[in-house]
């Protein structure tokens, strides 16, 4: 089994500007398993920061409707301004089109219409030289690869580098896993040697933990602090992280999303399911 790394590391400086992140309460056993995104929302990033493993749900259909090509950006003023930044995707089988086989369909365009916009967004934050070298590996991503799930990931990657995160990444496909929802979920996490799944929660609501029983798995619920906890959640679930790191920076977003991941898993009941699909207790 091998795990994946970024095409390009995220540049020095950047990726040194945020201490190292603290150690989670199960160090070295904890995966989130998501699709990859396109510069994700902090709600995203958040699940995936407070896991020591990310495995990369690369082989599902690309739906269009979805974060794998595209983002929200948030004025740096007035982060109810918005603006969509969206790569041109090609499926070469159409609907059915697996992310992981999603293409770009203007890599020069795109690479262009991203440091515009993203500039154009957050150029004037004292943090802008963070930002500005945590793009680096993603705009020579895009001379160097047409495969839209590589330049989401090392959108994701770059981001939780440059907040001092140093776990493992795996892709899907590159693992084995049964097809039912719940028991391919268990299968990867299982596959990985990880002991907990950290889970959101939207999977909360049809998650069965009765295969993750099966493989001494623990199902830890993940959610975001409620907006009014401080000022960078308020659009969480709606914006790209960029915007949060534009706003607090690099070590006060990184202490941030170390003090509420360690919360999380601290209060979180190690089984909120009950043993049939679906079902909350």
């Amino acid at each position: 089994m091998t795990h994946t790394t970024a095409s390009c590391a995220p540049a020095s400086t950047a990726a040194s500007s945020a201490p190292d992140r603290p150690a989670t309460l199960h160090a070295g056993s904890v995966c989130a398993i998501h699709q990859p995104n396109l510069f994700p929302r902090l709600a995203t990033l958040a699940k995936l920061y407070a896991a020591d493993r990310w495995i990369i749900l690369d082989d599902v259909q690309f739906a269009r409707r979805d974060y794998q090509h595209r983002t929200r950006l948030a004025n740096l003023n007035d982060p109810g301004t918005r603006q969509w930044l969206t790569l041109p995707t090609h499926l070469p089988h159409g609907r059915p089109t697996l992310i992981h086989q999603a293409r770009l369909a203007a890599p020069d365009r795109s690479r262009r219409t991203t440091v515009q916009l993203i500039q154009q967004h957050y150029g004037r934050s004292r943090y802008w030289h963070v930002i500005r070298e945590a793009l680096t590996p993603v705009l020579a991503g895009f001379t160097t690869t047409d495969h839209l799930a590589d330049i989401a990931v090392t959108s994701t990657r770059t981001l939780l580098t440059t907040l001092g995160w140093h776990g493992k990444v795996f892709r899907s496909s590159e693992l084995t896993a049964r097809s039912g929802r719940s028991e391919r979920l268990a299968d990867l996490a299982a596959a990985t040697g990880s002991t907990a799944y950290l889970c959101g929660t939207g999977g909360m609501r049809y998650l069965d933990a009765t295969p993750f029983d099966d493989h001494s798995i623990t199902v830890t619920p993940f959610s975001v602090p409620a907006s009014e906890w401080t000022e960078i959640w308020r659009a969480a679930r709606e914006v790209s992280a960029l915007w949060a790191l534009a706003t607090a920076g690099p070590e006060t977003l990184a202490a941030e999303l170390h003090t509420h991941g360690h919360r999380s898993t601290l209060s979180a009941p190690p089984h909120s399911l009950d043993r049939r699909p679906g079902v909350l207790t």
